[in-house]
């Protein structure tokens, strides 16, 4: 009997694994896994504030997980970030990055407008789930529905935005005379 296959998500937060978990689900539903959360270093700001800087945290992220867990198959890095445009609107996006044993994949989740009220807390200084907290009067949000899930009314909450990208990031493993 084959045994399940290991993911390593290289954060504890609950939506992220909870991403990992539909994505990885949805490419390979006939695959026996588990998902396991490891709190590692991002090695990055705590609010990256550019595609460079969130894409650098998600990488680390998934490279800390495989030096912290090599038995494992996979490991996931999933790291949030803004970008400004340039009237000085903020959109909130997340890179995701998995390394598997030969190969690995990258994709961005899609990205949202923030509005003014928390761009401005941001621009303070403020981390997104902090300001979206304040903005909302929630307690850690960014562990739950994160900000996408409180604007959207919970139409679409963090780990579905996530789960998106998780499946775009595992391409070239169902894909592979492509990669």
């Amino acid at each position: 009997m084959k045994a399940k296959t290991v993911i390593i998500v290289g954060s504890e937060n609950p939506s992220k694994i909870e991403a990992v978990r539909l994505g990885f689900q949805a490419v390979f539903p006939n695959t026996s896994f588990e998902v396991l959360g490891l709190g590692v270093a991002s090695a990055v700001s705590k609010q990256p504030m550019s595609d460079e800087e969130t894409l650098q945290g998600a990488g680390n992220r998934a490279l800390n997980a495989q030096t912290a867990c090599p038995e494992a198959d996979f490991w996931f890095g999933l790291e949030g970030g803004l970008s400004e445009l340039p009237n000085g609107d903020f959109v909130s996006y997340a890179w995701i990055v998995v390394l598997g044993k030969e190969k690995q994949g990258k994709a961005r989740t899609a990205a949202y407008l923030l509005p003014p009220e928390v761009c401005a807390l941001i621009r303070s200084g403020m981390e997104l789930g902090d300001a979206d907290d304040l903005v909302f009067g929630k307690k850690n949000s960014k562990q739950t529905s994160g900000g996408v899930g409180l604007l959207t009314n919970g139409l679409i909450d963090r780990a579905d935005l996530y789960a998106m990208a998780v499946k775009l990031t595992l391409i070239p493993f169902i894909q592979d005379t492509l990669f």
